[in-house]
């Protein structure tokens, strides 16, 4: 009876272990076959009269959620520079990048999203022209808002936004105070990049998102929307001024989580 039951319990401890073995050998198929996880590195590119900080609502949204985010610093001092920089930064990363570009950062974003690092491109209120087109030919696509208003360049070529329209053209729906730092820090860009012509169309082979600011006077909305249909973005409108990055973020992060985790 002894030999018996030992026998049975022998046979019960093989019959287990074949069955551990084939199930952690199934687990290792079901791990190689699964869908790559979504992007995790977010690069988020600024536009002119603003620096990378006014992404902070939006990178402390991200970071949250666990993605690695990285702000560039555009120097604004020619198209060719800022594409410099943001490559800089994309080649940093350990992976796939989704793409961000605020205004002039469209343009930027379009011609450093060729870079094979990157995985699509999201234009936030922002440029998005096509091969030999400027920056300065959409500008013009419209008449400007009464509430907007450039200065002309100074003797280094430097080009601000209007100080006295600054809150009701740039950044509409911030409070006063907030407006009035950013006015005070802004960051001013060499006239002539928006006489530059894009070379490279990252937007004609990557898949691209497009959000529109419906109360922005800076850039406007239609000519936005012209924009991102043409480049065929999937594209979503948030009610919001210029910096609709700032004052609708949750809004704006949502459209980056989509494109990170569409890829």
């Amino acid at each position: 009876m002894k030999t018996s039951f030992k026998s049975s319990e022998n046979r019960r401890f093989l019959m287990f272990a074949i069955l551990l073995i084939v199930g952690l050998f199934n687990l290792g198929i079901d791990v190689a076959n699964a869908q790559p996880p979504a992007v995790k590195n977010i690069v988020l590119v600024h536009g002119a009269f603003a620096d990378g900080s006014g992404w902070k609502p939006v990178y402390d949204i991200l970071v949250k959620k666990g993605y690695n985010v990285s702000i560039v610093q555009n120097p604004l001092t020619s198209l060719k520079a800022d594409v410099e920089i943001t490559n800089s930064v994309i080649n940093r990363q350990d992976g796939k990048v989704i793409l961000v570009g605020h205004s002039w950062g469209g343009t930027v974003i379009t011609e450093a999203g060729v870079n094979e690092k990157v995985a699509a491109l999201v234009y936030v209120a922002a440029f998005m022209p096509d091969s030999g087109e400027t920056t300065g030919k959409w500008v013009a696509a419209a008449p400007a808002a009464p509430e907007a208003g450039f200065t002309d360049p100074d003797q280094f070529g430097y080009v601000y936004f209007d100080p006295a329209k600054f809150h009701g053209g740039f950044a509409g729906d911030l409070s006063q105070a907030q407006s009035d730092f950013m006015n005070a820090s802004q960051v001013p860009i060499i006239g002539k990049c928006f006489e530059e012509p894009v070379d490279n169309v990252a937007w004609k082979s990557k898949p691209s998102y497009g959000i529109i600011a419906t109360k922005d006077k800076a850039l406007n909305p239609m000519t936005e929307r012209k924009m991102y249909e043409r480049g065929k973005a999937q594209i979503t409108e948030i009610e919001g001024s210029h910096v609709v990055f700032i004052s609708q973020a949750e809004a704006v992060a949502k459209v980056i989580i989509k494109a990170a985790n569409a890829q």
